[in-house]
């Protein structure tokens, strides 16, 4: 540790540590533009300029390494003297559109030029002209004049995207920041380059002259797309989201999150939403009230299990429902008679439930892997934050090693990451790719191994690696925990965790998998599984959050053997599944209902509604409830979602990625059906902007 005193105070640093870091450990703030504790140090805008005993001029806190016994003064008349000096530089070609930016009131800019800017400006010569760039449908370059040339949106891309997708061209006066030949900014992290830029330079394109800040209410929120879980903050103007950012927990998601967090509110506000319960009645849809709509459903499962028994009910849900919603379907299925529940939509293989399965470790950890093996895969588009959370560990001396097909590894900057060793095959050979790895550890350590492999010279190379370093995992991703041999897949990465010290676990689909799983979402006693229900094993099918079409392994198929179903009921904030539905029942986001989720790692986050559900549309748990008690069904009279809650978490999570599955390496079937990372779930999918982006586009061609 280093002692330095810091305008008369003692402050203790780690040696290498910055002027900087010592502030921030004091308390003490430095004006700053180009730092950010995430990003490398630039020492671009100069604005951190501190008096330092001894030195001969003002030096940048941001880049002095602290020394034994310095003495540094940040508030001198020195000190404020070159602030100053360099705010008014900072402001001779600033446009100074403070009342029609949109950072305007939350411009850092702004902020510092208020103590340290000027009255008057001494220059009289025309500003300088920074033209627009085009760089997609997410971030908005239309007032490049006011960059500052920071350089925070290019060390971004750089260091945290793993994409240097910006750049600064030319010199002086001259220089500018944008992208190259005319691309796009296509990164699934992109709009966190708005959150940096410490000046209106970059803007949120669909937010764009939408709201000022003060207009604004800002509510926290958690993510409901992939399994990270990111804190959120929501921003909220007359009962509608406006914006969505990211709260800073550095267990979880530091201070970022991915695109499709970001942006997908759109969908919440858009014409595809279902406001009213529908009847089709003649083939026709029409609007009823509620009452009648939840009798109609009631005497028709009532009707059906009367006459074909309450087995032949059954409720597909989606991993993206709160846990209060999916306990509450379980509770109503299995009151009627059935186990035909089921969250495992993708799904090609149904093992019996042997433990919750998560990620094996935690999130933060990741950041911190000296080896990792990725099976099944395509982690920077699956699931962003734990890429960026394992880019940092190659930074800093980690190896990743892959097994997957060649959509998720079509060159070697798919994962904008270097990659040590990378087996791409179709599916049905993962599992002989893991036995080699197994084979070829087994042999370095003179064991049996699990099953028969061939130690080849690609395997011998990711064994040694996995044999070494002492943080280490093994990643199953989503599209291994949907193949049709993928008990076979946790087998082995069992058996390589076990030999060489890592940790296992599933990144998981959805925001709520882990949740789905603790709350029993899947059959327990022999029940129909989601392929069974969905190849026609059901005379009434509900349908929660889920357009089985987009979100299962069936695809098209499903719909047609839904429509022979004698009811299907779909619960939903969209207008889905109307081809083959009987009743539409309009079911709260998860930004108008209060709720739960389970991300990855087995952290319960619980969140409020952050807006009033839109017309008629009632909370998802609050509809089931009332179904049930009007079936008659005991313990489901909740009050509150807290109260639901209680009773759904009422057992411990009991996480495990164990299995008693034999490996079997013949007929390991076709591949899994893997969601695209704007297909995932219906808010994602009616995101307009989103389905701009190059990543959708891609998805849909043919």
């Amino acid at each position: 540790m280093v002692e330095i005193e810091l305008d008369g105070q003692k402050v203790e640093v780690a040696e290498g540590s910055m002027v900087m870091h010592a502030a921030e450990k004091a308390g003490t703030y430095i004006p700053h533009f180009c730092y950010h504790k995430k990003l490398s140090i630039a020492a671009k805008c100069r604005m951190c300029l501190v008096e330092v005993e001894k030195a001969p001029k003002p030096m940048p806190a941001c880049a002095t390494p602290v020394t034994q016994g310095m003495v540094v003064r940040t508030k001198s008349e020195k000190a404020i003297a070159a602030q100053k000096s360099v705010m008014e530089f900072l402001l001779i070609n600033h446009p100074l559109d403070c009342p029609i930016c949109d950072q305007g009131g939350e411009c850092q800019l702004q902020d510092l030029a208020v103590g340290y800017g000027g009255s008057t400006s001494r220059y009289e010569e025309e500003k300088r002209v920074v033209f627009h760039k085009e760089v997609g449908p997410l971030i908005s370059m239309e007032e490049m004049s006011r960059c500052i040339h920071c350089t925070r949106c290019v060390r971004f891309g750089q260091e945290v995207a793993g994409a240097m997708e910006l750049g600064m061209s030319h010199r002086g006066e001259h220089a500018e920041i944008e992208t190259f030949l005319g691309q796009t900014i296509d990164s699934e992290l992109s709009g966190n380059m708005i959150d940096i830029c410490p000046v209106g330079a970059l803007t949120s394109k669909p937010f764009r002259y939408h709201a000022r800040t003060w207009e604004l209410s800002r509510r926290k929120s958690v993510a409901a797309h992939d399994s990270s879980g990111a804190n959120l903050v929501v921003q909220v103007k007359n009962n509608q989201v406006m914006r969505v950012v990211p709260l800073e927990n550095e267990e979880v998601n530091e201070c970022w999150i991915a695109d499709r967090e970001r942006f997908s509110y759109e969908a919440l506000n858009g014409s595809e939403r279902l406001t009213h319960p529908m009847l089709k009645q003649g083939g026709e849809w029409k609007t009823v009230d509620w009452q009648t709509a939840l009798e109609y459903v009631a005497n028709g499962l009532r009707g059906i299990q009367r006459d074909h028994g309450g087995n032949s009910i059954g409720a597909l849900v989606s991993p993206h429902s709160t846990l209060e919603e999916l306990y509450l379907a379980g509770a109503l299925v299995r009151g009627l008679g059935s186990d035909n529940i089921d969250h495992r939509l993708r799904n090609a293989e149904f093992g019996a439930a042997e433990g919750v399965r998560t990620l094996g470790t935690s999130i933060a950890s990741l950041s911190s892997l000296q080896r990792v093996l990725v099976v099944g895969s395509n982690l920077r588009k699956d699931h962003p934050l734990f890429a960026l959370r394992v880019r940092h560990a190659v930074r800093h001396g980690g190896a990743v090693h892959l097994i997957t097909d060649q959509a998720s590894f079509s060159h070697a900057d798919a994962w904008a990451m270097p990659v040590a060793q990378a087996v791409v095959c179709d599916a049905s050979g993962w599992a002989q790719a893991l036995a080699d790895v197994a084979a070829a550890i087994a042999a370095e350590k003179g064991v049996a191994a699990p099953c028969s492999g061939m130690a080849s010279a690609q395997a011998q190379t990711m064994a040694k690696s996995l044999l070494g370093g002492e943080r280490k995992a093994v990643l199953l991703g989503n599209a291994a925990a949907h193949a049709s041999n993928a008990s076979s897949l946790l087998a082995l990465a069992n058996w390589i965790a076990e030999h060489t010290g890592a940790s296992v676990g599933y990144l998981t689909e959805a925001a709520n998998t882990v949740g789905a799983q603790w709350v029993g979402a899947q059959p327990q006693t022999g029940g129909q599984n989601a392929g069974q229900m969905l190849a026609g094993g059901l005379k009434a099918a509900l349908l929660l959050n889920t357009e089985p079409e987009f979100d299962s392994a069936a695809g098209v198929a499903a719909g047609n053997t839904l429509a022979q179903a004698e009811m299907v009921v779909t619960l939903s904030p969209f207008k889905a599944n109307m081809a083959f539905s009987d009743v539409l029942l309009p079911i709260a986001p998860f930004t108008e209902t209060s709720g739960s989720f389970v991300n990855a790692e087995g952290r319960l986050q619980s969140f409020h509604a952050v807006v009033k559900p839109l017309a008629e549309t009632r909370p998802a748990w609050k509809v089931l409830r009332v179904l049930a008690n009007l079936l008659d069904i005991p313990a489901v009279s909740f009050e509150t979602s807290q109260e639901v809650l209680a009773q759904a978490t009422a057992k411990p999570l009991l996480a495990s990625n164990a299995t008693g599955a034999a490996i079997d390496l013949s007929g390991q079937g076709a591949a899994p059906v893997v969601a695209s990372i704007y297909q995932l779930d219906g808010i994602v999918r009616r995101a307009a902007s989103l389905q701009l982006t190059a990543d959708a586009r891609m998805e849909v061609a043919p």
